[in-house]
């Protein structure tokens, strides 16, 4: 018998979602209206699942969600939510959620979803399918875009940059690499100039977010 604890701060949609899960042969270990219960909760009794509504009182649903898989790493999270925005649900599968479920999901269709998220799949409302897929299309392509142009970038460039991003003037950067600052000032020109960028800032934004350096 599959073991679940529901975290909800609605108490009607609790209860009914206890009451639907029973009926469906799980046993519910407990169930809790804040986010430090729940954490307690997934702590103590180790369940196959957790039920958890996003929108919590005092910390957000990914908070609470990374603090339950950390305490309790065996369990599979699903995200309730009245939210359909698709940076939520990015967030929620970066964090580590088996599945994200609005809250008008018919609770038969819910409950029965979760045989696939114990089964290793993962749970995603109809609506949630389409954003999920564009979300992931515009990652891969803004992926595809930066490695186009990460290549022009030399490897004193991208050395000059994490120095930017450290916070070092272009003196201070001379005399580490023992170059001019005039030298300095040319490659950070050049970088602007192939990446089509106005400052350092967006520049030094741009190669942290491709994970081309790393802040000194």
């Amino acid at each position: 018998m599959a073991s679940v604890v529901i975290v909800d701060d609605a108490e009607l949609f609790r209860e009914a979602l206890r009451a639907a899960f029973v009926q469906e042969g799980f046993e519910v270990k407990a169930v809790a209206a804040d986010a430090m219960r729940a954490i307690d909760m997934a702590r103590e009794h180790q369940p196959d699942l957790v039920m958890l509504d996003l929108l919590m009182p005092g910390m957000s649903g990914i908070e609470v969600l990374g603090a339950i898989l950390k305490a309790c790493p065996t369990c599979r999270v699903v995200l309730l939510t009245s939210s359909e925005s698709a940076k939520d649900l990015l967030a929620a599968v970066k964090a580590g959620a088996s599945g994200y479920l609005t809250k008008d999901t018919p609770l038969p269709r819910l409950v029965a979803a979760m045989q696939d998220v114990l089964a290793g799949g993962a749970a995603l409302s109809p609506a949630m399918g389409g954003k999920l897929f564009s979300a992931l299309r515009d990652l891969l392509r803004h992926h595809g875009e930066a490695m186009a142009r990460s290549p022009e970038l030399t490897g004193r460039e991208l050395e000059i940059l994490a120095y930017v991003g450290a916070g070092k003037t272009s003196r201070e950067i001379a005399s580490e690499l023992y170059i001019s600052e005039n030298t300095v000032r040319n490659h950070v020109r050049n970088v602007l100039d192939k990446l089509g960028l106005k400052s350092r800032f967006e520049a030094v934004n741009w190669a942290q977010r491709e994970g081309l350096i790393e802040v000194r």
